[in-house]
């Protein structure tokens, strides 16, 4: 699409200044409830971190939780993976310790929470489609025995 006008292209920028606020303000909203909701959940499992970032270090592992929001917002996916006890090191040789690792850190497996099989992708938890987000943070807790059976395996 070609914009000559000048003023087309201030009311382009406009609307799209405008989007983003309405999304941040719609992301702020979906973490405040699975803050209510999602987090307390994994902390009664042994998780710590901080929000989007959770770990529960083991003597024998380290079980990983990332929630990873949609860069245009209004849905986000949840990311599971585990690792050894000594953290990971990249395949560059950078050592990621313990206390520092996130599951986007670590190499394959790494499912979404919601996949249908091995490999498959996960459900994007939509709330831009008028679900209220605190039944999207409910419905979260749902997939919670998915990473359960994961980080047993």
């Amino acid at each position: 699409m070609s914009v000559e006008k000048p003023e087309m292209v201030g009311l382009i920028h406009a609307f799209g200044l405008r989007l983003q606020a309405c999304n941040k303000m719609k992301n702020d909203s979906m973490i405040a409830a699975l803050k209510a909701e999602f987090v307390p959940a994994l902390k009664e499992r042994g998780f710590k971190g901080s929000f989007p970032h959770f770990r529960r270090i083991k003597p024998d592992k380290i079980d990983l939780l990332t929630v990873q929001f949609d860069k245009w917002g209004g849905g986000f996916v949840i990311e599971i993976a585990k690792c050894g006890p000594e953290g990971i090191t990249t395949s560059w040789g950078l050592h990621i310790p313990p206390n520092k690792v996130r599951a986007w850190d670590a190499n394959d497996p790494r499912p979404r929470l919601g996949s249908p099989a091995p490999g498959e992708d996960g459900i994007w938890f939509r709330y831009d489609d008028g679900t209220p987000v605190e039944k999207v943070a409910r419905r979260v807790l749902t997939y919670l025995h998915e990473a359960d059976d994961f980080w047993n395996t």
